[in-house]
Protein backbone atom coordinates (compact mmCIF):
# COMPACT_ATOMS: atom_id res chain seq x y z
CA UNK A 1 0.00 0.00 0.00
CA UNK A 2 1.87 3.39 -1.07
CA UNK A 3 0.40 7.06 -0.40
CA UNK A 4 1.44 9.14 -3.45
CA UNK A 5 2.16 13.24 -3.69
CA UNK A 6 2.46 14.85 -6.79
CA UNK A 7 5.03 17.73 -5.69
CA UNK A 8 5.27 21.11 -5.53
CA UNK A 9 7.36 21.44 -9.26
CA UNK A 10 8.90 24.98 -8.15
CA UNK A 11 12.53 25.04 -7.95
CA UNK A 12 14.55 27.73 -5.96
CA UNK A 13 17.60 27.83 -8.13
CA UNK A 14 19.60 26.56 -10.33
CA UNK A 15 20.33 22.56 -10.76
CA UNK A 16 23.83 21.48 -8.69
CA UNK A 17 27.23 20.66 -9.86
CA UNK A 18 27.34 18.11 -8.04
CA UNK A 19 24.36 16.12 -8.81
CA UNK A 20 25.21 13.10 -11.37
CA UNK A 21 22.49 12.82 -14.23
CA UNK A 22 21.78 15.00 -17.16
CA UNK A 23 24.24 17.74 -19.14
CA UNK A 24 20.94 19.58 -19.50
CA UNK A 25 20.52 23.13 -17.52
CA UNK A 26 17.91 23.80 -15.23
CA UNK A 27 17.39 20.90 -12.06
CA UNK A 28 17.77 17.37 -11.97
CA UNK A 29 14.31 16.05 -12.25
CA UNK A 30 13.66 13.45 -9.02
CA UNK A 31 11.31 10.91 -7.75
CA UNK A 32 11.37 10.50 -4.00
CA UNK A 33 10.44 7.05 -2.26
CA UNK A 34 9.77 6.53 1.08
CA UNK A 35 10.18 2.74 2.57
CA UNK A 36 8.34 2.84 5.54
CA UNK A 37 9.08 -0.56 7.57
CA UNK A 38 7.24 -3.05 9.91
CA UNK A 39 8.16 -2.36 13.63
CA UNK A 40 9.64 -6.20 13.34
CA UNK A 41 12.02 -4.79 10.47
CA UNK A 42 13.46 -2.21 11.65
CA UNK A 43 15.63 -3.69 14.08
CA UNK A 44 15.15 -0.86 16.40
CA UNK A 45 15.46 -2.90 19.78
CA UNK A 46 19.05 -1.93 19.77
CA UNK A 47 19.03 -0.43 23.11
CA UNK A 48 17.52 -0.95 26.21
CA UNK A 49 15.26 2.44 25.46
CA UNK A 50 12.53 2.08 22.81
CA UNK A 51 13.01 4.28 20.09
CA UNK A 52 10.40 6.54 19.11
CA UNK A 53 8.48 5.70 15.24
CA UNK A 54 8.18 8.68 13.11
CA UNK A 55 4.92 9.52 11.29
CA UNK A 56 5.37 8.59 7.53
CA UNK A 57 4.36 12.21 6.93
CA UNK A 58 7.26 13.53 8.97
CA UNK A 59 9.58 11.19 7.27
CA UNK A 60 8.27 12.20 3.60
CA UNK A 61 8.32 15.76 4.42
CA UNK A 62 11.92 15.27 5.59
CA UNK A 63 13.08 13.34 2.57
CA UNK A 64 11.39 16.16 -0.39
CA UNK A 65 13.44 18.63 2.07
CA UNK A 66 16.47 16.89 1.53
CA UNK A 67 16.05 16.51 -2.35
CA UNK A 68 15.09 20.46 -2.29
CA UNK A 69 18.00 21.35 0.17
CA UNK A 70 19.98 20.73 -3.05
CA UNK A 71 17.26 22.11 -6.06
CA UNK A 72 16.43 19.01 -7.33
CA UNK A 73 12.85 19.04 -8.76
CA UNK A 74 10.91 15.94 -6.62
CA UNK A 75 8.58 15.80 -9.80
CA UNK A 76 6.74 12.66 -8.17
CA UNK A 77 7.15 11.27 -4.00
CA UNK A 78 5.22 8.33 -2.88
CA UNK A 79 5.20 6.68 0.86
CA UNK A 80 5.41 2.86 0.48
CA UNK A 81 4.75 0.29 3.28
CA UNK A 82 7.36 -2.60 3.30
CA UNK A 83 6.13 -5.63 4.72
CA UNK A 84 8.82 -8.01 3.24
CA UNK A 85 11.99 -5.96 2.54
CA UNK A 86 13.63 -7.71 -0.59
CA UNK A 87 17.31 -8.71 -0.35
CA UNK A 88 17.74 -8.08 -4.39
CA UNK A 89 16.03 -4.34 -4.10
CA UNK A 90 14.65 -3.98 -0.99
CA UNK A 91 10.94 -2.77 -2.45
CA UNK A 92 8.56 -5.70 -4.22
CA UNK A 93 9.12 -6.21 -7.93
CA UNK A 94 5.56 -4.61 -8.40
CA UNK A 95 6.33 -1.58 -6.94
CA UNK A 96 9.95 -1.38 -8.24
CA UNK A 97 7.90 -2.05 -12.09
CA UNK A 98 5.71 0.80 -11.07
CA UNK A 99 8.50 3.20 -10.04
CA UNK A 100 10.11 2.41 -13.36
CA UNK A 101 7.23 3.41 -15.49
CA UNK A 102 7.22 6.97 -13.23
CA UNK A 103 10.62 7.57 -14.15
CA UNK A 104 10.26 6.70 -17.41
CA UNK A 105 7.00 9.09 -17.85
CA UNK A 106 8.01 11.99 -16.02
CA UNK A 107 11.85 11.92 -17.78
CA UNK A 108 13.20 11.77 -14.24
CA UNK A 109 17.12 11.23 -14.10
CA UNK A 110 17.40 10.77 -10.10
CA UNK A 111 15.24 8.47 -7.72
CA UNK A 112 16.25 8.94 -4.15
CA UNK A 113 15.22 6.20 -1.42
CA UNK A 114 15.37 7.39 1.48
CA UNK A 115 16.44 4.11 3.52
CA UNK A 116 20.19 3.25 3.59
CA UNK A 117 20.65 0.69 0.57
CA UNK A 118 23.18 -1.74 0.28
CA UNK A 119 25.40 -1.82 -2.85
CA UNK A 120 23.65 -4.92 -4.52
CA UNK A 121 20.33 -2.65 -3.84
CA UNK A 122 21.14 0.21 -5.47
CA UNK A 123 22.35 -1.35 -8.53
CA UNK A 124 19.83 -3.69 -9.12
CA UNK A 125 17.45 -0.35 -8.49
CA UNK A 126 19.52 1.37 -11.04
CA UNK A 127 19.12 -1.26 -13.87
CA UNK A 128 15.60 -1.71 -13.43
CA UNK A 129 14.37 2.36 -12.63
CA UNK A 130 16.93 3.16 -15.48
CA UNK A 131 17.77 6.28 -13.11
CA UNK A 132 20.74 6.84 -10.99
CA UNK A 133 19.41 5.95 -7.27
CA UNK A 134 20.87 7.37 -3.95
CA UNK A 135 19.88 6.25 -0.55
CA UNK A 136 19.67 8.45 2.35
CA UNK A 137 22.92 8.32 3.45
CA UNK A 138 24.17 9.19 -0.32
CA UNK A 139 21.58 12.67 -0.53
CA UNK A 140 22.93 13.72 2.77
CA UNK A 141 26.75 13.22 1.63
CA UNK A 142 25.62 15.37 -1.78
CA UNK A 143 24.00 17.87 0.64
CA UNK A 144 27.07 18.40 2.98
CA UNK A 145 29.30 18.46 -0.18
CA UNK A 146 27.44 21.53 -1.51
CA UNK A 147 27.26 23.04 1.86
CA UNK A 148 31.14 22.69 2.78
CA UNK A 149 33.02 26.23 3.09
CA UNK A 150 36.57 25.68 5.05
CA UNK A 151 39.00 23.58 3.87
CA UNK A 152 38.20 21.53 7.39
CA UNK A 153 34.66 20.90 6.13
CA UNK A 154 35.52 19.73 2.20
CA UNK A 155 38.09 17.31 4.03
CA UNK A 156 35.87 15.95 6.51
CA UNK A 157 32.76 15.54 3.55
CA UNK A 158 35.45 14.53 0.87
CA UNK A 159 36.69 11.83 3.81
CA UNK A 160 32.89 10.98 4.32
CA UNK A 161 32.34 10.54 0.59
CA UNK A 162 35.46 7.91 -0.23
CA UNK A 163 34.56 5.47 2.64
CA UNK A 164 30.63 5.56 1.22
CA UNK A 165 31.63 4.45 -1.96
CA UNK A 166 34.42 1.98 -1.09
CA UNK A 167 31.22 0.57 -0.24
CA UNK A 168 29.52 0.59 -3.67
CA UNK A 169 32.27 -0.98 -6.21
CA UNK A 170 30.24 -3.83 -6.24
CA UNK A 171 30.10 -4.89 -9.90
CA UNK A 172 29.47 -1.17 -11.18
CA UNK A 173 32.23 -1.13 -13.02
CA UNK A 174 32.35 -2.25 -16.72
CA UNK A 175 36.25 -3.18 -16.92
CA UNK A 176 36.50 -5.46 -13.90
CA UNK A 177 38.54 -7.75 -15.84
CA UNK A 178 41.95 -8.74 -13.87
CA UNK A 179 45.13 -7.25 -14.46
CA UNK A 180 47.90 -9.41 -16.06
CA UNK A 181 50.83 -9.54 -13.70
CA UNK A 182 54.36 -9.61 -14.42
CA UNK A 183 55.89 -10.07 -18.04
CA UNK A 184 54.73 -12.20 -20.68
CA UNK A 185 52.96 -14.99 -20.72
CA UNK A 186 54.78 -15.79 -17.06
CA UNK A 187 52.51 -13.31 -14.99
CA UNK A 188 50.50 -14.41 -12.62
CA UNK A 189 46.87 -13.65 -12.13
CA UNK A 190 47.46 -10.22 -10.98
CA UNK A 191 44.73 -8.21 -9.41
CA UNK A 192 41.20 -7.26 -10.70
CA UNK A 193 40.29 -4.21 -11.19
CA UNK A 194 37.68 -3.77 -7.96
CA UNK A 195 40.43 -4.42 -6.20
CA UNK A 196 42.78 -1.78 -8.12
CA UNK A 197 39.80 0.73 -7.68
CA UNK A 198 39.64 -0.05 -3.95
CA UNK A 199 43.39 0.04 -3.44
CA UNK A 200 43.04 3.85 -4.77
CA UNK A 201 40.30 4.71 -2.84
CA UNK A 202 42.06 3.76 0.08
CA UNK A 203 45.11 5.26 -0.51
CA UNK A 204 42.87 8.70 -0.90
CA UNK A 205 41.24 7.96 2.36
CA UNK A 206 44.64 7.38 4.32
CA UNK A 207 45.94 11.06 2.54
CA UNK A 208 42.64 12.51 3.81
CA UNK A 209 42.57 11.36 7.31
CA UNK A 210 46.53 12.62 7.65
CA UNK A 211 45.18 15.90 6.70
CA UNK A 212 42.74 15.86 8.79
CA UNK A 213 44.58 15.03 11.99
CA UNK A 214 46.45 17.99 11.32
CA UNK A 215 43.04 19.92 11.38
CA UNK A 216 42.31 18.37 14.83
CA UNK A 217 45.82 19.47 15.91
CA UNK A 218 45.55 22.84 14.77
CA UNK A 219 41.82 22.56 16.75
CA UNK A 220 43.52 21.33 19.80
CA UNK A 221 45.77 24.36 20.04
CA UNK A 222 43.47 26.61 19.49
CA UNK A 223 41.37 25.60 22.29
CA UNK A 224 44.86 25.60 24.47
CA UNK A 225 44.99 28.86 23.93
CA UNK A 226 41.14 29.51 24.58
CA UNK A 227 42.41 28.12 27.64
CA UNK A 228 44.84 30.16 28.72
CA UNK A 229 42.02 32.73 28.64
CA UNK A 230 39.64 30.85 30.16
CA UNK A 231 36.53 31.65 28.31
CA UNK A 232 33.69 29.58 28.62
CA UNK A 233 32.15 27.38 25.94
CA UNK A 234 28.64 27.23 25.01
CA UNK A 235 27.55 24.98 21.91
CA UNK A 236 24.26 25.06 20.41
CA UNK A 237 23.01 21.64 19.08
CA UNK A 238 20.14 20.50 17.51
CA UNK A 239 18.06 18.80 14.63
CA UNK A 240 19.14 20.28 11.81
CA UNK A 241 16.54 23.09 10.92
CA UNK A 242 15.83 23.69 14.65
CA UNK A 243 16.93 27.22 14.32
CA UNK A 244 20.55 27.18 15.62
CA UNK A 245 21.72 29.36 13.23
CA UNK A 246 18.96 32.12 13.93
CA UNK A 247 19.71 31.64 17.64
CA UNK A 248 23.40 32.26 17.07
CA UNK A 249 22.53 35.43 15.15
CA UNK A 250 20.88 36.73 17.72
CA UNK A 251 23.10 36.10 20.66
CA UNK A 252 26.03 37.12 19.10
CA UNK A 253 24.78 39.58 16.21
CA UNK A 254 27.08 37.13 13.98
CA UNK A 255 25.68 37.22 9.92
CA UNK A 256 26.00 33.51 10.03
CA UNK A 257 23.57 32.38 6.98
CA UNK A 258 20.06 31.33 8.26
CA UNK A 259 17.23 29.76 6.32
CA UNK A 260 14.48 27.40 6.32
CA UNK A 261 16.02 24.90 4.91
CA UNK A 262 17.71 21.77 5.77
CA UNK A 263 21.56 21.99 6.37
CA UNK A 264 21.62 25.85 5.62
CA UNK A 265 25.25 25.55 7.09
CA UNK A 266 27.61 23.03 7.87
CA UNK A 267 30.72 24.75 8.80
CA UNK A 268 31.26 25.10 12.65
CA UNK A 269 31.26 29.23 13.79
CA UNK A 270 32.75 30.49 16.78
CA UNK A 271 32.36 33.68 18.61
CA UNK A 272 32.89 35.65 21.45
CA UNK A 273 29.75 37.43 23.02
CA UNK A 274 29.56 39.51 26.29
CA UNK A 275 26.73 38.02 28.59
CA UNK A 276 24.33 40.76 30.74
CA UNK A 277 26.84 40.94 33.77
CA UNK A 278 29.71 41.26 31.96
CA UNK A 279 30.46 37.38 31.46
CA UNK A 280 32.85 36.71 28.31
CA UNK A 281 31.67 33.24 26.61
CA UNK A 282 32.98 31.38 23.29
CA UNK A 283 29.31 30.24 21.07
CA UNK A 284 29.83 27.49 19.09
CA UNK A 285 27.09 26.96 15.97
CA UNK A 286 27.42 22.77 15.42
CA UNK A 287 26.11 20.92 12.50
CA UNK A 288 23.03 20.15 12.27
CA UNK A 289 21.53 16.54 13.66
CA UNK A 290 19.33 14.65 11.48
CA UNK A 291 17.52 11.24 12.11
CA UNK A 292 19.86 7.98 10.66
CA UNK A 293 23.10 10.20 10.38
CA UNK A 294 25.69 8.34 8.19
CA UNK A 295 28.00 6.58 10.56
CA UNK A 296 30.57 8.00 7.91
CA UNK A 297 29.77 11.65 8.51
CA UNK A 298 29.71 10.95 12.35
CA UNK A 299 33.42 9.35 12.46
CA UNK A 300 34.18 12.14 9.35
CA UNK A 301 33.60 15.11 11.69
CA UNK A 302 34.58 13.90 15.07
CA UNK A 303 37.03 16.97 15.15
CA UNK A 304 33.89 19.27 14.33
CA UNK A 305 31.87 17.44 17.03
CA UNK A 306 34.63 18.04 19.53
CA UNK A 307 33.45 21.92 20.22
CA UNK A 308 30.36 19.69 21.70
CA UNK A 309 32.78 17.67 23.68
CA UNK A 310 34.67 20.43 25.06
CA UNK A 311 31.85 22.68 25.93
CA UNK A 312 31.50 23.96 29.23
CA UNK A 313 27.46 24.07 28.40
CA UNK A 314 25.39 22.64 25.68
CA UNK A 315 22.76 24.21 24.50
CA UNK A 316 19.76 21.77 23.29
CA UNK A 317 17.81 23.35 20.50
CA UNK A 318 14.29 21.85 19.84
CA UNK A 319 12.15 22.76 17.19
CA UNK A 320 8.72 23.09 20.07
CA UNK A 321 6.40 23.53 16.39
CA UNK A 322 7.24 20.61 14.60
CA UNK A 323 4.84 17.75 15.13
CA UNK A 324 7.79 15.19 15.25
CA UNK A 325 9.99 17.47 18.24
CA UNK A 326 10.00 14.49 20.33
CA UNK A 327 11.23 12.11 18.21
CA UNK A 328 14.14 14.44 16.67
CA UNK A 329 14.76 15.55 20.69
CA UNK A 330 15.19 11.62 20.67
CA UNK A 331 18.15 11.17 17.51
CA UNK A 332 19.71 14.38 19.10
CA UNK A 333 19.99 12.66 22.34
CA UNK A 334 21.19 9.96 20.97
CA UNK A 335 23.86 11.33 19.07
CA UNK A 336 25.28 13.39 21.88
CA UNK A 337 24.92 10.14 23.77
CA UNK A 338 27.33 8.76 21.11
CA UNK A 339 29.88 11.24 21.74
CA UNK A 340 29.97 11.05 25.14
CA UNK A 341 27.29 13.97 26.06
CA UNK A 342 24.83 13.18 28.23
CA UNK A 343 22.02 15.95 27.25
CA UNK A 344 20.28 14.83 30.50
CA UNK A 345 22.77 16.25 32.75
CA UNK A 346 21.40 19.41 34.16
CA UNK A 347 24.39 20.70 35.01
CA UNK A 348 25.93 21.16 31.54
CA UNK A 349 22.81 20.98 29.00
CA UNK A 350 19.62 23.22 28.97
CA UNK A 351 16.86 22.19 26.75
CA UNK A 352 15.63 25.50 24.82
CA UNK A 353 12.36 25.04 23.28
CA UNK A 354 12.73 27.23 20.13
CA UNK A 355 9.72 28.65 17.96
CA UNK A 356 7.51 29.35 20.24
CA UNK A 357 5.69 32.27 18.37
CA UNK A 358 4.41 29.64 15.40
CA UNK A 359 1.90 28.13 18.32
CA UNK A 360 -1.71 29.83 19.31
CA UNK A 361 -1.80 30.13 23.25
CA UNK A 362 -3.63 27.10 23.81
CA UNK A 363 -0.81 24.84 22.46
CA UNK A 364 2.09 27.18 23.82
CA UNK A 365 0.74 26.66 27.51
CA UNK A 366 0.18 23.16 27.37
CA UNK A 367 3.24 22.22 26.08
CA UNK A 368 4.94 24.56 28.94
CA UNK A 369 2.81 22.50 31.41
CA UNK A 370 4.07 19.16 30.40
CA UNK A 371 7.73 20.49 29.84
CA UNK A 372 7.44 20.53 34.26
CA UNK A 373 8.95 17.49 35.25
CA UNK A 374 9.85 16.93 39.02
CA UNK A 375 12.54 14.86 37.80
CA UNK A 376 14.61 18.03 35.32
CA UNK A 377 14.81 21.29 35.15
CA UNK A 378 12.12 23.16 32.87
CA UNK A 379 12.81 23.94 29.32
CA UNK A 380 13.37 27.39 27.80
CA UNK A 381 11.15 28.80 25.74
CA UNK A 382 12.11 31.11 23.33
CA UNK A 383 11.68 32.66 19.46
CA UNK A 384 14.92 33.55 18.09
CA UNK A 385 13.00 34.88 15.36
CA UNK A 386 11.49 37.48 17.42
CA UNK A 387 13.59 37.46 20.56
CA UNK A 388 11.04 36.05 22.87
CA UNK A 389 12.61 34.58 26.08
CA UNK A 390 16.42 35.71 24.70
CA UNK A 391 17.21 37.89 27.91
CA UNK A 392 15.85 35.14 29.70
CA UNK A 393 18.16 32.26 27.90
CA UNK A 394 20.83 34.64 28.28
CA UNK A 395 20.51 34.30 32.31
CA UNK A 396 20.60 31.34 32.81
CA UNK A 397 23.45 30.69 30.52
CA UNK A 398 25.19 33.28 32.49
CA UNK A 399 24.34 31.44 36.08
CA UNK A 400 25.27 28.08 34.87
CA UNK A 401 28.48 29.05 33.34
CA UNK A 402 29.57 31.95 36.24
CA UNK A 403 27.32 30.82 39.12
CA UNK A 404 24.48 32.93 41.02
CA UNK A 405 24.18 36.89 41.13
CA UNK A 406 24.44 37.93 44.41
CA UNK A 407 25.27 41.81 45.74
CA UNK A 408 27.94 42.92 46.47
CA UNK A 409 29.83 46.45 48.15
CA UNK A 410 32.91 47.31 47.84
CA UNK A 411 34.96 50.38 48.51
CA UNK A 412 37.69 51.39 46.37
CA UNK A 413 40.81 53.76 47.75
CA UNK A 414 41.81 56.37 45.25
CA UNK A 415 44.62 53.71 44.40
CA UNK A 416 42.40 50.84 43.11
CA UNK A 417 39.97 53.88 41.12
CA UNK A 418 41.35 51.76 38.02
CA UNK A 419 38.61 48.75 38.48
CA UNK A 420 35.50 50.97 38.42
CA UNK A 421 35.80 50.37 34.56
CA UNK A 422 36.07 46.90 35.51
CA UNK A 423 33.42 46.73 37.27
CA UNK A 424 30.94 48.28 35.39
CA UNK A 425 31.47 46.30 32.17
CA UNK A 426 31.17 43.01 34.67
CA UNK A 427 28.62 43.54 36.81
CA UNK A 428 25.29 45.86 37.74
CA UNK A 429 25.97 48.58 39.68
CA UNK A 430 23.18 48.96 41.94
CA UNK A 431 24.58 52.28 43.48
CA UNK A 432 27.78 54.67 43.26
CA UNK A 433 28.49 57.10 46.03
CA UNK A 434 31.80 59.26 45.41
CA UNK A 435 32.99 59.51 49.11
CA UNK A 436 35.27 62.90 50.68
CA UNK A 437 38.41 60.89 51.04
CA UNK A 438 38.12 60.46 47.23
CA UNK A 439 37.03 56.79 47.57
CA UNK A 440 34.48 55.41 45.36
CA UNK A 441 31.92 52.70 47.43
CA UNK A 442 30.00 50.67 45.12
CA UNK A 443 27.04 48.26 45.58
CA UNK A 444 27.00 45.85 42.63
CA UNK A 445 25.17 42.57 41.11
CA UNK A 446 27.98 40.14 40.02
CA UNK A 447 28.11 36.42 39.35
CA UNK A 448 30.24 34.14 41.12
CA UNK A 449 33.27 34.17 39.15
CA UNK A 450 33.01 37.92 38.92
CA UNK A 451 33.37 38.18 43.02
CA UNK A 452 36.18 35.87 42.17
CA UNK A 453 38.17 37.96 39.61
CA UNK A 454 37.30 40.96 41.78
CA UNK A 455 38.49 39.55 44.97
CA UNK A 456 41.65 38.91 43.08
CA UNK A 457 42.33 41.72 41.33
CA UNK A 458 41.90 43.66 44.71
CA UNK A 459 44.55 41.61 46.09
CA UNK A 460 46.90 42.45 43.42
CA UNK A 461 46.17 46.20 43.99
CA UNK A 462 46.62 46.14 47.97
CA UNK A 463 50.29 43.92 47.44
CA UNK A 464 51.20 45.92 44.18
Amino acid sequence: MAREKDADRSVRGKKSSHQPGTEAKGPTRAVVIVPVLTRQQRGDDDTNRPRLTRSAEARHDEAVGLARAIDLDPIHTAVVTVNDPRPATLLGSGKVAEFAEIVKEGHAELVIVDHPLTPVQQRNLEKELNAKVLDRTGLILEIFGERARTKEGTLQVELAHLNYQKGRLVRSWTHLERQRGGAGFLGGPGETQIESDRRVLQDKIIKLKHELETVRRTRDLHRAKRKKVPFPVVAIVGYTNAGKSTLFNRLTGAGVLAEDMLFATLDPTLRRVRLPHGTPVILSDTVGFISDLPTHLIAAFRATLEEVVEADLVIHLRDISDPDTTAQAEDVERILADLGVDAGDTERAIEVWNKIDRLDEGNRARLLADGVDGNKTPPIAISAATGEGIDALKAIIETRVSGELATLTITLTPAQLGLVDWLYRNGDIVSRADNEDGSVTVSLKATQSAREEIESRLHRKNNG
